[in-house]
C-alpha cells in the first residue's frame, strides 16, 4: 500500500491497541496515535508495544475539537448489546458509551471512522446506523482465524469487501506438541505459574458429539469437574473453531480442547493471542487472567487490517 505522509488516529475505548497492531501490519504510517482507555492493564500492555502512544485517559473528558485527525475508530463496550449478557441495550450505561463515540465524531470530523460492536437487536443496531448514517458490516473473524466471531462494523471507510477464508482451526494455532505431552505425560494441566492436576472428559461424550455448527464450532465432549452452566463445560475439536473469547474470559470460561478421549485442556493465553491473530506474547507482561480478559475485550487483528486496506491514505492529506 502506497503512503507518502503519516496519518493521525484517534482509538476510543482501545483496550490493548489491537488498532495499532493493524495499522503496523499494514505498513501504515502513523504521525500521531492517541488512545482513550481506562484498564490500567490494557494500557500497560499497549504502552510496553507501543511506547510513542498519546494516552487520553476517560473517554468522557476527551474534547476533540483542538485534535487533527484522519482515522477514528473505537468498539465501544459491548456488554449491554450481548446476547449473552442481560440485553439491556441502551440501558445499560455501557451501552451509552456509544454516543461518547458520536460526540467526538461530530468533534474531530475525521475523513474516516470505524465502529465495532456484537451482534444485537435490531432496534439498537438501527439506532447507531441513524447516529453515524452508514449500514453495518458484519464479518465472521472464523475467515481469518480459529474462532467464529461475528462482529458488526460501521464504517464510512469504501469499498469492503468480505475476507476470503483462510481455513484455519484450532489445531493450526496450538503450541508445540510439547504442551499436550506434558499434560498426558504428567498427568499436568499446563499453565507457566499454575500447575493443576489433569482434568477428565466423560469417556461416553467423547464421541458423543460431533456435529459442526453453522459457524464451525464442534463440541466433542464434557468436562467433568467443574461447576456451573453447561457452557463452562464444553470441549472443542482441534478440527473446528473456537467459540468466541468473551470479556469474561478466566474462571474456566476459556475454551477448552481434547488431549486424549480423557484428558482436556484450556488453550493457553498464547493461542487465545493467535486466534485474535495477535503476536505471539505481545500480552505477556501480565498475568494470565489479565491477558484472557483484554484478548476477550480485543478486535481480531486481520479482520481490522483487512477493512484498513480498503483506505485510500495516500489521499487523506490531500486537502
Amino acid at each position: 500500500m502506497k503512503q507518502e505522509k503519516k496519518i493521525n488516529v484517534l482509538s476510543l475505548f482501545d483496550g490493548m491497541s489491537c488498532g495499532q497492531i493493524a495499522l503496523k501490519k499494514l505498513g501504515v504510517q502513523v504521525g500521531a496515535y492517541y488512545a482513550s482507555e481506562i484498564d490500567k492493564y490494557a494500557i500497560k500492555v499497549a504502552k510496553e508495544n507501543f511506547p510513542n502512544t498519546v494516552h487520553l485517559g476517560d473517554v468522557t473528558k476527551i474534547h476533540a475539537t483542538y485534535l487533527k485527525i484522519d482515522l477514528l475508530i473505537g468498539g465501544s463496550p459491548c456488554q449491554g448489546f450481548s446476547k449473552a449478557g442481560n440485553n439491556l441495550n441502551f440501558e445499560d450505561p455501557r451501552s451509552k458509551l456509544f454516543f461518547e463515540f458520536v460526540r467526538i465524531l461530530n468533534e474531530c470530523k475525521p475523513k474516516y471512522f470505524l465502529l465495532e460492536n456484537v451482534k444485537m437487536k435490531k432496534e439498537s443496531e438501527d439506532i447507531i446506523t441513524q447516529y453515524l448514517g452508514v449500514k453495518p458490516i458484519e464479518i465472521n473473524s472464523s475467515l481469518v482465524s480459529g474462532q467464529s466471531r461475528k462482529r458488526l462494523y460501521w464504517t464510512n471507510i469504501p469499498n469492503i469487501t468480505t475476507p476470503e477464508d483462510k481455513g484455519i482451526v484450532i489445531r493450526d494455532i496450538l503450541e508445540d506438541e510439547g504442551i499436550a505431552d506434558m499434560v498426558v505425560n504428567q498427568g499436568k494441566h499446563l499453565y507457566k505459574a499454575d500447575i493443576k492436576k489433569s482434568h477428565c472428559l466423560m469417556a461416553r461424550d467423547y464421541k458423543g458429539f460431533g456435529n459442526q455448527s453453522m459457524t464451525g464450532v464442534r463440541r466433542v465432549g464434557t468436562a467433568v469437574n467443574i461447576n456451573g452452566h453447561d457452557i463452562l463445560k464444553r470441549v472443542y475439536a482441534v478440527e473446528g473453531k473456537s467459540p468466541t473469547l468473551n470479556t469474561c474470559t478466566g474462571g474456566n470460561r476459556e475454551p477448552k480442547i481434547p488431549v486424549t478421549e480423557k484428558l482436556w485442556r484450556k488453550l493457553t493465553p498464547l493461542e487465545c493471542e493467535r486466534l485474535q491473530t495477535v503476536p505471539d506474547n505481545y500480552t505477556s507482561s501480565v498475568s494470565n487472567s489479565q491477558r484472557y480478559k483484554m484478548l476477550g475485550n480485543g478486535w481480531t487483528v486481520d479482520v481490522i487490517a483487512h477493512i484498513f486496506k480498503s483506505m485510500q491514505l495516500e489521499n487523506i492529506h490531500e486537502n
